[in-house]
């Protein structure tokens, strides 16, 4: 349904202008915080090696997994289906 909805945001952009700059900023913020995962995935291999992290966790592949995960993905679905 949300894919649905952005999809007829882009397809009706005269009438929904506010919504689709809304998406695009998303978008923006998006891919602003890919990279800053990408830069922390990187320093702290670059610091700590392969430890174990502060959390716990297997730190540096933690954060790798962590590169693949999309926060708006119908937002970037819509862009295959216009």
């Amino acid at each position: 349904m949300v894919e649905a909805a952005w999809l007829a945001v882009c397809r009706a952009l005269r009438q929904h202008w506010e919504l689709h700059e809304l998406a695009e900023e998303l978008v923006d913020l998006e891919e602003a915080f890919r990279q800053w995962r990408f830069r922390h995935m990187t320093t702290v291999e670059r610091v700590i090696g392969f430890k174990r992290g502060t959390g716990g966790t297997s730190e540096v592949a933690y954060l790798r997994r962590m590169l693949d995960v999309v926060l708006f993905p119908e937002l970037w679905k819509v862009r295959t289906d216009l």
